[in-house]
């Protein structure tokens, strides 16, 4: 079973229990035809999956389908989504990594790579899906006169950290004290891994992998999620806290008071470093994440160039720019000598990086980077996503600039709010910025009361 709605813009994402699932061991074969049809015979895929219980089954289905078609497996294992790109660019094969990132426990999904972690075209999804679903219905030839595949497993997670240490080195003078709440994902492996070598005493938080998520949901976008954290910096007097989402591609920061550091300030502290090494490189960031960043680069001989949300469109633009480093607003953060992909864990060294070469705390070394009033993500569920958002345009016509890329952008004189729908959820979302927080408040005020009429109970 492969239910249409499970293929997203940038992934595959689908409830495989309770009720109502919309795909399962069987659907999971017909992906791994596919993408071995895709691939062709003689070709190698390095896989992986992530802590949820139902991802070994899956995994294992997704490679008999592989394997059916030709295509040689290199086992991954247990991994972090950000650890399936190292292998990708390690090992220089396409990666498949079986993960639901930040949803609930009854979700999973599938992301992709091609070789060299370089992201998968939308053109490719649309003819996986189209396969797949065509396998999973008994329409498509089974593989027939190539020979099966082979499987071998590998453990690349030693790799992984030597690699990181390399990319950000941190400062062993100054000893930190780190809080990590992995929310029970994945980030329970390999954060301890990575800063097992350095001098930092690690505060751990639900790192104990367990994708049934009995202490939180994995999704640090949303406040509720971050306040264990929080609190636990404060109660240690730790220097910072690192805050995984469940695949642990994502890493939200919050400093020695316990404030969260918004992504955005993390993004423009990243590139000054980044600009550093390499002046008037180019930075990526997503159509909203704020504009201090633009300031920050602009200030410091950089070039920024606006992609669409989502991994797969940075990770296209960071490849057609050259771009040195990428960061979106969901703390998405890119890097070139990371082939491109996003990992929060390297971000998370850069970070604990500058603090060992600092003598100042955190929300010090931040300030310089938060200039501006955000409203954050606010999320609304509406019947119609695209009769909301013209309604919304039409009726701040005459008040600023709209932008359809992405949704609807619309920029005024000193502000501006975006209002797109979700990549992977039914949902509206909103984030506003302005100069002055009054202002902020008074257009994320305007702009909800006109949503939420539309909202669906």
């Amino acid at each position: 079973m492969l239910a249409p709605q499970i293929f997203k813009a940038n992934d595959i994402r689908g409830l495989v229990t309770g009720p109502a699932p919309e795909w399962d061991l069987a659907g999971a074969r017909a992906l791994g035809l596919a993408h071995g049809q895709l691939s062709g015979p003689g070709t190698a895929v390095v896989v992986a999956h992530d802590m949820r219980p139902t991802g070994p089954a899956l995994l294992d289905q997704f490679v008999t389908g592989l394997t059916a078609q030709g295509v040689d497996v290199v086992r991954a294992g247990l991994c972090s989504t950000d650890q399936l790109w190292f292998a990708s660019g390690f090992l220089d094969r396409p990666g498949v990594q079986l993960t639901a990132s930040h949803n609930p426990a009854d979700y999973n999904g599938v992301k992709f790579c091609q070789r060299a972690a370089q992201p998968v075209s939308p053109d490719f999804l649309v003819r996986l899906a189209q396969l797949a679903q065509a396998f999973d219905q008994g329409q498509a030839p089974a593989p027939s006169g190539v020979a099966t595949g082979t499987v071998s497993r590998r453990d690349l997670l030693g790799d992984y950290v030597d690699y990181l240490h390399r990319l950000a080195p941190v400062d062993p003078r100054r000893r930190l004290k780190v809080v990590v709440d992995a929310g029970n994902g994945m980030g329970g492996q390999t954060a301890p891994a990575v800063l097992a070598g350095l001098n930092v005493e690690l505060i751990g938080l639900y790192l104990d992998l367990d994708g049934s998520f009995p202490n939180h949901q994995p999704n640090p976008l949303a406040p509720e999620n971050l306040v264990d954290a929080q609190q636990a910096v404060v109660r240690h007097g730790a220097d910072l806290a690192l805050v995984f989402d469940g695949d642990a591609d994502r890493c939200f920061v919050i400093d020695e008071r316990g404030q969260v550091v918004s992504p955005s300030a993390i993004t423009a502290l990243i590139a000054v470093e980044q600009l550093a090494r390499e002046p008037g490189a180019v930075i990526v960031i997503n159509t909203i994440t704020s504009d201090t960043v633009r300031q920050v680069v602009a200030q410091r001989g950089g070039r920024v160039v606006e992609s669409r949300v989502g991994h797969t469109y940075v990770k296209a633009a960071m490849a057609e720019q050259g771009a040195v480093f990428g960061g979106e607003h969901s703390a998405h953060y890119y890097f070139r000598d990371f082939w491109g992909a996003d990992t929060g864990m390297l971000a998370g060294l850069h970070v604990l990086a500058q603090l060992s070469h600092s003598r100042s705390p955190l929300s010090e070394l931040v300030a310089p980077y938060s200039r501006l009033a955000g409203s954050g993500e606010i999320n609304s569920t509406v019947a119609d996503a695209d009769a909301t958002m013209a309604a919304v345009a039409a009726a701040f016509a005459g008040r600023g600039q709209a932008h359809w890329g992405d949704g609807l952008k619309l920029v005024g004189d000193g502000w501006w709010f975006s209002l797109r729908p979700s990549n992977t959820e039914p949902l509206l979302r909103l984030n506003v910025e302005a100069a002055a927080p009054w202002r902020m408040a008074a257009l994320r005020d305007e702009v909800l009361s006109l949503v939420r009429q539309k909202e669906t109970l």
